[in-house]
């Protein structure tokens, strides 16, 4: 089973079984009044050890290094995904934005709109949102990539 996880305070995540996405969603980690960074690291943390039951293979969007408070947190989330696979020895690899986009649309430039158009004829229904839909086209290009790792 793989785990693909569009990692952010609204993170989408999908995990794909035998090139099916069965189970999709978003789990929102925004912060809480009076609350740091690091409170949003830990409840990704706990959220996160849940999901890796079963996966043998995580896939994860590469975080873009544009500066301020969303790149800490991408960056910070994509190092716990990280850490947690390589505790339990689950395989894992990034995927760059623009190589997903290219894989679901036809251009590495392609919009927010395309994507989740492409996500619903995947899932058969439209996503909860844009993290939804890059979660899914992830698992879905990860299952095409890595297969049953």
């Amino acid at each position: 089973m793989i785990l693909a996880i569009d990692a952010a305070t609204k993170t989408g995540w999908a995990l794909i079984k035998d090139g099916k996405v069965y189970e999709s969603g978003v789990q929102d980690f925004s912060k809480r009044r009076g609350e740091s960074n690091g409170a949003i690291f830990l409840r990704f943390r706990s959220w996160l050890s849940r999901m890796l039951d079963g996966v043998s293979f995580v896939c994860y969007e590469l975080a873009h290094n544009r500066g301020g408070a969303a790149t800490e947190i991408a960056n910070n989330l994509t190092g716990r995904i990280q850490e947690a696979c390589f505790e339990r020895s689950i395989e894992y690899a990034p995927v760059h934005s623009a190589t997903l986009k290219k894989w679901a649309c036809g251009s590495g430039k392609a919009d927010k709109v395309q994507m989740i158009e492409r996500a619903t004829t995947l899932l058969g229904r439209p996503p909860i949102d844009d993290n939804e839909a890059d979660s899914v086209l992830m698992a879905a290009w990860a299952w095409e990539e890595y297969g049953t790792r």
